[in-house]
């Protein structure tokens, strides 16, 4: 009887090796990898700057290739078709989780915001919220004050620094992209200086998370213990976001309060609706009917303030760095605005009558996406995708950028050419939203696509035709525009931007 029960288990841990096996030959290729570690090139490499090595990688397996980052299971797709496929087709709702970041479980963040919640309840009442409270077309027109004076702060701020040399305009970009963010979260227009605290405090955040927690990878039971003063400056980061965003959250309730009970608002520097008012009205059936906590409610600022800020930023920079080398785009993007607008400034509303003005902002983004992963995603079941097992509980991510870039779909893919956007070019009527077929998708495409692509859109033409018709810009001597990138929060300039500005009127 004991022979018997030992080769009955020899027998039944062959076949499972043998499953196992099968199900390894399944996965997409790869580079060699040991337990718990993951690939050994991680001796060599960084998980946190990984884009370099995916594009050695694909060249030698393929559009689909697999990674180990210490227990994690990664997946990047490459090929457009498949990303379809996966996000779009038959794996749109399997695809539609998030993974759970390192910061969640080892800083006791929250994951109840729109980014990071898995898809179901909760996420569809977060981003309803934010769609229909705040993104919304009679929403978005109740905020063009603010767009206006973030105009007139931002050309302030260029006009200023015209008669330098070469001015770095990307803090112009980010101080002013951020109070507009600002204003339309808490509701309140704010000094400078309470402005500079919160976008410190917000970037120092963004970069330590990004630069310093991917240790936390490998072997989280032990890094943990040895990287403990990481995660104890983490915590301090997370403290000083709650210092400054309570007091105004606080403010917003007695806003409403004040409001509800027909009182004459305190704050002259109110504006009537913010996102911060949405979010105090909405209560968690699933979790008994309670109200969002404080936390989750800073949670989804930071969120708001990130997504929209830095984004928008580092597109106008990339922008107006292929307007500075590319002169004959810039003036007949100028010509156009002088048509459409005369000696007016560039309204919310004349910016839809502008085709080139679209095409420009269109190939910024197709050849310089502001992020060039989409945000990970999750497998919630075995799937999949270009004859490869993706496994339940895969992350699995999509190359934006070299999607964008693919020379079997568009002509000459690192030219900055407009006319590609117009009528009879190679990206005419090309879909954003990636329903029909993904040819770019700088928003990403699916269930969890861009919530903000409308008013990203709208800041991108609005801002960068007011600031060609204000400057011609062009090279500073000893600061040539240099493509070359660099991975923060998004992927931006390595040089950064430093343009001479030549105010266009007296």
């Amino acid at each position: 009887m004991e022979t018997w029960l030992l080769l009955a288990g020899v027998l039944l841990l062959s076949l499972l090796a043998l499953r196992r096996n099968a199900r390894s030959r399944r996965l997409p290729p790869g580079p060699p990898a040991v337990p718990l570690f993951g690939n050994l090139l991680w001796l060599r490499n960084s998980a946190a700057d990984v884009e370099p090595l995916l594009l050695r990688l694909f060249q030698r397996y393929g559009p689909v290739v697999t990674l180990r980052i210490g227990s994690r299971l990664a997946i990047f797709v490459a090929d457009r078709r498949l990303a379809h496929a996966a996000l779009v087709g038959s794996g749109s709702i399997t695809l539609a989780n998030r993974p759970q970041a390192a910061t969640s479980t080892l800083l006791g963040v929250t994951d109840n915001i729109i980014t990071r919640a898995d898809y179901g309840p909760v996420w569809r009442l977060l981003r309803r919220n934010l769609v229909a409270e705040t993104l919304r077309s009679s929403r978005v027109r109740l905020f063009a004050p603010a767009r206006a004076w973030v105009r007139r702060v931002l050309m302030e701020k260029l006009r200023e620094s015209s008669g330098d040399d070469a001015p770095n305009v990307m803090e112009a970009f980010q101080y002013t992209m951020f109070c507009l963010l600002v204003l339309m979260c808490f509701g309140e227009r704010l000094d400078e200086p309470a402005v500079r605290a919160i976008e410190d405090a917000e970037r120092a955040w963004l970069l330590y998370i990004s630069r310093q927690m991917s240790v936390f990878f490998f072997l989280p039971s032990v890094t943990r213990h040895v990287f403990r003063g990481r995660l104890q400056t983490a915590l301090s980061l997370k403290r000083r976001q709650n210092e400054l965003f309570v007091p105004l959250i606080n403010a917003r309730r007695e806003y409403k309060r004040q409001v509800k009970e027909g009182q004459a608002p305190t704050r002259d520097t109110m504006f009537q609706h913010s996102y911060v008012d949405t979010l105090l009205d909405i209560t968690l059936l699933e979790d008994g009917n309670r109200p969002l906590t404080d936390d989750e409610i800073v949670a989804l600022c930071s969120e708001f303030l990130n997504a929209g800020t830095d984004t928008t930023s580092t597109g106008l920079q990339w922008i107006m760095a292929e307007l500075v080398k590319n002169p004959a785009v810039q003036e007949k993007l100028h010509d156009e605005i002088k048509a459409t607008c005369g000696d007016d400034e560039v309204s919310e509303e004349a910016v839809h009558g502008m085709p080139y003005l679209k095409a420009v902002i269109l190939e910024g983004l197709r050849k310089h996406p502001p992020g060039h992963f989409v945000l990970p995603h999750k497998a919630a079941d075995d799937m999949e995708v270009g004859g490869y097992l993706i496994p339940k509980g895969a992350t699995v991510n999509f190359m934006v950028a070299e999607m964008g870039r693919d020379e079997r779909e568009w002509e000459k893919p690192m030219e900055f050419s407009p006319e590609r956007f117009l009528e009879g070019g190679d990206g005419a009527g090309v879909d954003m939203t990636g329903t029909k077929g993904i040819r770019m998708m700088p928003f990403g495409v699916g269930r969890r696509i861009c919530a903000g692509l409308s008013i990203a859109m709208l800041h991108l033409e609005y801002f960068v035709a007011n600031m060609v018709r204000e400057f011609e810009w062009t090279e500073a001597p000893g600061e040539e525009v240099v493509f070359e990138e660099k991975r923060e929060f998004t992927t931006v300039m390595k040089k950064p931007l430093r343009p001479r500005l030549v105010p266009r009127r007296s």
